[in-house]
């Protein structure tokens, strides 16, 4: 199986847009079989809602999408609106954007939302590496707070494009073993490569980014990295299988 771990549907604030029908036909012609999908951030602000239509879609397709719950910890009702996500909705992992939220992955108020995400072993997908505020060693932070809960850092744990947000990246993964990362976006082949061999290739999944990224593009990260086969088959499907507990 290949399943895509970053996939956003609907649309965004910033006119950004993906229908579930486009997704999977490309997901069809690229022989991807499942992907893990978010909401944008709509221009109506309102995630509960977003999650709630994103649920609506998914639950057509429910053998090929499995819907993340996206959640604005500032909000004092984000608790509610994830539980409502997962037990009302069917979703099935935590979405969280610091950069388009605004929040430091590292705060306190994010715990309550990790303690759910442990009881209901929900894996959570960290949109990664932007300054200030999930910058790889702040996602190390709250890995070490929760040691029991997989977190998935997008874009290989740093978009900076520096030797030093690389660094950070493995520093992290080094330390905290529940910490993961999707491929979507890493400009060093070598980097995914790298982090197969030092800490095996059950901490890297195929995360696409589409529609910001070009999902046939993205896929060629890891049908062309230079791994054994057993591993790429974890990096393209196997882990995403594991965490969702599929």
């Amino acid at each position: 199986m290949i399943f895509d771990f970053r996939v956003f549907v609907g649309q965004s604030f910033d006119g950004t847009m993906q229908a579930a029908g486009d997704l999977l036909h490309r997901m069809d012609n690229l022989g991807i079989e499942m992907a893990l999908v978010a909401p944008f951030r709509p221009l109506v602000y309102n995630l509960d809602q977003a999650n709630a239509s994103l649920a609506t879609v998914v639950k057509i397709v429910w053998d090929r999408l499995i819907a993340a719950a996206r959640i604005d910890p500032w909000q004092p009702t984000a608790l509610d609106t994830l539980r409502r996500a997962a037990d009302t909705h069917g979703m099935q992992a935590l979405f969280l954007h610091p950069w388009e939220e605004t929040f430091r992955i590292d705060l306190p108020r994010i715990d309550p939302l990790m303690a759910f995400a442990e009881e209901r072993k929900l894996p959570v997908l960290v949109m990664s590496g932007f300054p200030w505020l999930s910058e790889a060693l702040q996602v190390r932070k709250l890995a070490a707070r929760w040691p029991a809960v997989p977190i998935v850092m997008s874009n290989g744990g740093q978009i900076n494009i520096s030797g030093l947000g690389q660094a950070d990246a493995t520093l992290a993964l080094a330390a905290c073993p529940n910490l993961y990362i999707d491929t979507a976006g890493i400009y060093r082949q070598d980097f995914i490569e790298e982090t197969v061999e030092a800490f095996g290739a059950e901490r890297v999944l195929f995360g696409s980014g589409a529609p910001y990224f070009d999902q046939r593009y993205e896929i060629k990260r890891v049908q062309v990295a230079k791994v054994r086969e057993e591993q790429r088959e974890l990096m393209l499907g196997g882990n995403a299988k594991r965490l969702l507990g599929l």
